[in-house]
């Protein structure tokens, strides 16, 4: 088997697999500082990327993304999404349920962007670029970009993602009502909205809008991370 291929898988699916699971993790975490065991007790606190498997989330979709892109030019993985199992919660031990949910959905994008964060601490900057350098910025880069995409996608304000959770907790309480009801269709609205719909009508408002904004958060992490202007003219296409 060719080893480009090989590597371009391990660079596109290592990260993926490393995201959906700290980021689940994450929520796991907040809840037991939260006074909730739920996710403790059914052996979902772990980093072990199987306990956090979902069919369609963790293998088909980044399956049929990876294949589509390794298949059709350019021949290389240039973006991969997915998402993992959801971590067990019980709301009602929380002293407050609504806020208590919306701070435990708070804390998977919180984990995306610090682990982003934390990979641009570590991007090799000013250093002889050999082969394994480029690698390994390859794979930072691959490991950056798939977690800012995956913390702000998920903060898009529809439940079942975190973001329409964490609207639930914040709103008025009659509007969180109706706002949390739309949690039985949101995972068929965000497959429908962001990836059928714009196909077949030949627009990508939320690709656009992230390459609008993922330069600006590039800039961002690498100027977090003491390396001033690094993140200029980065390779971030969606």
């Amino acid at each position: 088997m060719n080893h480009s291929f090989l590597l371009d898988l391990a660079l596109a699916v290592i990260p993926v697999v490393l995201a959906i699971t700290l980021h689940e993790a994450a929520h796991g975490y907040m809840a037991l500082a939260l006074g909730d065991t739920t996710a403790r007790d059914a052996g979902r606190l772990s980093l072990n990327p199987i306990r956090h498997i979902d069919r369609v989330g963790t293998i088909i979709l980044p399956g049929f993304l990876l294949i589509t892109q390794l298949l059709l030019p350019p021949h290389r993985v240039l973006f991969m999404f997915g998402w993992a199992k959801p971590v067990p919660v019980s709301a009602w031990r929380f002293p407050n349920p609504r806020r208590g949910m919306a701070i435990v959905a708070i804390a998977g994008p919180a984990m995306n962007f610090f682990l982003a964060w934390l990979a641009a601490l570590f991007f090799p900057v000013d250093v002889p670029m050999t082969f394994g350098t480029a690698v390994f910025a390859q794979f930072l880069t691959f490991f950056m970009l798939t977690n800012v995409v995956l913390g702000l996608f998920n903060l898009l304000p529809i439940p079942p993602l975190d973001g329409g959770r964490i609207a639930v907790g914040f709103l008025p309480l009659p509007i969180a009502r109706v706002w949390a009801r739309m949690e039985r269709a949101g995972l068929i609205i965000v497959l429908l909205g962001v990836f059928v719909l714009p196909q077949l009508l030949g627009i990508d408002p939320v690709g656009t809008a992230l390459r609008t904004i993922l330069p600006k958060v590039f800039r961002l992490l690498f100027l977090l991370a003491g390396h001033g202007d690094a993140g200029d003219g980065m390779d971030v296409d969606i």
